[in-house]
Parts: structure tokens; sequence; C-alpha cells
């Protein structure tokens, strides 16, 4: 498995000599704009975002706190990608090895800083929902710190070995900035391709039970809370969208990649097709970044309400024309109540008349 580059050596911490194909030059210029347009829509975004929790978003519960996280996550991975869209365009490296070691362990903590905070959010979201007495739906904002702590030690400490090695090979006279180099990295190649498996199919999983046990609820549950367990399934059923869209890709060809070194290391076609599709379904990984936005709104009211709040006075989201229905109904009921009274009051004096 390799990262965003135009000239690929083979991967998978043997080099050429173990799977016994050579070096290919892949051309995938034509894949460049989605990258692009992740880093433009990604960082207006999650500036956005930052800039709303940062200044707009008056109280914090937990599950702001999730999501703040997560805005975290994906402004640092965003702002590290562009040094690989420069990779990507000149075919070799030119920031040096530090930066190559901080991109790398940038990009795949993200992914699974990711994963852990979306699974948290839907979690979170299924015990306020279904058990909403049990302890987890009631923590405290220091008790969602201490999650959070835990969660990101959880992903970052798989990840530190990247910090310790050096992946800048030179190749034709070029430096390469490379996941998987020559050199003799196969621990490290095995737990990433067992981390990259384990962190989508253990999640998924639990994303499956969610909303599937909300779901259930939903259907079960009288309507007088029916629109928060709708909510709630909505929240879910996003999350595991994005999750299948961004993440499945590269689970299913960093195995493919492994089952094939292992089982056909001479198919060097079949191999190369791999490859490619690994480098194609790295940016879908990235696209999660710059749709992590639209779940901040579906997952938070306090910050839908600040986003809408901030935003000119013809794009308040609805929030003027639902004020005003609200206000009318609000005049018409009390207008009903007073022709109420009034007659009440005219029955009254008509009985004493009589």
């Amino acid at each position: 498995m390799t990262i965003l580059n135009s000239t690929t050596p083979i991967p998978g911490g043997g080099g050429s000599g173990g799977s016994g194909c050579p070096p290919v030059n892949f051309k995938l210029e034509g894949t460049i704009m989605l990258p692009v347009l992740t880093v433009i829509l990604g960082l207006l975004g999650n500036i956005v975002a930052l800039w709303i929790f940062c200044f707009k978003l008056k109280a914090w519960n937990p599950n702001n706190l999730f999501l703040f996280n997560l805005v975290i996550a994906d402004f640092l991975v965003l702002v590290s990608l562009p040094l690989r869209i420069d990779d990507f365009l000149r075919g070799h490296w030119v920031f040096g090895d530090g930066l190559c070691r901080i991109s790398l362990f940038l990009i795949f903590s993200n992914r699974s800083a990711s994963i852990a905070l979306m699974t948290v959010v839907a979690i979170y979201r299924y015990f306020k929902v279904v058990h909403p007495h049990h302890w987890f739906s009631r923590m405290t904002k220091r008790q969602a710190v201490y999650m959070l702590v835990f969660v990101w030690l959880l992903v970052i400490s798989p990840r530190v070995p990247i910090l310790a090695n050096n992946f800048i090979e030179v190749c034709s006279n070029s430096s390469q900035c490379l996941f998987f180099t020559c050199s003799s990295l196969t621990t490290l190649v095995t737990t990433h391709r067992i981390l990259v498996a384990l962190e989508f199919i253990i999640p998924l999983a639990m994303l499956l039970f969610c909303s599937i046990r909300i779901s259930s609820f939903l259907r079960e549950r009288q309507m007088g809370k029916a629109d928060k367990v709708r909510k709630a399934m909505r929240v879910c059923n996003a999350i595991v969208a994005m999750f299948t869209v961004c993440f499945l890709p590269t689970t299913v060809m960093t195995i493919g990649v492994w089952v094939i070194r292992s089982f056909h290391p001479r198919d060097c076609a079949t191999l190369y097709t791999f490859i490619k599709l690994t480098i194609v379904s790295l940016w879908l990984n990235f696209l999660n970044s710059a749709l992590d936005p639209i779940l901040y709104i579906f997952s938070s009211s306090m910050f839908k309400k600040a986003l809408c709040s901030s935003l000119p006075h013809f794009l308040h989201c609805g929030q003027d024309a639902g004020n005003a229905e609200t206000t009318a109904c609000s005049t018409e009921s009390q207008s009903v109540i007073q022709m109420e009274l009034k007659s009440t009051r005219a029955d009254r004096g008509n009985e004493a008349m009589l």
C-alpha cells in the first residue's frame, strides 16, 4: 500500500524482490480533482465548524465535545494534505524526511480518529435514546473529556512507530515519501494491515447494531418522543453512509493487496490493478474530512442553531419563517382563548340576568 504517488514502487515491506514484480509508473493524474476539491471544501467547512464551536456555541455537552474533536482531527489532516497533492503532481517528494513522517502519521491517525469518534457519537446517540438512564447517556463533560483522552491514546499509540522510521526512498534520482519502503518494516506493515481491517469491521458492526436497535425502538415508541428518536436514526444512518463510502474501499483494497502478495506474488497484473485502486481509494478517506461538517449539523441541534444564527438574514435556515409561523400560531391561539373567555363571561351574565 502506498500513499499518493504517480511513480509507485511495489508496496508491502519486502521491496520489489519480495513481490517478484518490478516498479511501475502509474499515471493517475485524472484523480487529482478529488483531493483538490476535498481540501477546498474540507478546509472551508471545518474552518466554519471550528469558528462555530470556538466562538458561537454557548453551551457544551458531551456530544459537542466529541464533534469538536472530530473537527480537530479533520483540520490537522487537511492542513497536511496539500503536501501530498504537491508530491502527486511533481512525482517526487521535496519536503524532507521530517515532514514525510509527520504527513504519514497525520493521515493514518486521522483515519483511525475519524472512525473512532464517529463510532462514539453513534453509540452516545444510541444510549440517549434506548437507554436514557444509563451512565453513558448521563455522562458529565469531565467524563467525556476522559473518554476522549482514552480514544486519542487508543488511535495514536499504534501509529507512533511511523514517526520513528524513515520512509524516504530514492528512485531514479528522485525522492519518494512512501509508507512501505524497501527497508525491513515487516512488523509495521503487518500491524497496519491488521489495524485497517479491524478498525473498519468492528466499528461498522457497532454502527449497524446502533442503527438497527434505534430503528426497532422507533417502531415500538409512542409518538410523544418520535422526533427525538428519528433524529438519532438520521444521525446513525448518516454515519453509516459516510463510513461505508469513505472507508470501505480502502479496507477492501488493503486486504486485496495483502492476499495477492501472500498467495499470488507473481500475479503482477492483478497486483498493479489493486495498487491503482488503493491510491484512488485513499482519496476517499480524505473525503470524509470534507463531509464531516454535514454530520455536525445532523448531530447537534446547538451547532445547527449557532450556524443558522451566524448566517445572513436571508439565509437563516428557515428560522424566521418558523418563528413567524410559531408567532402566528401563538397569536391565533391567544385570540381563540380570548374569544372563549368572552363567550363564557357573556353566558354567565345572561344566566345572572335570568
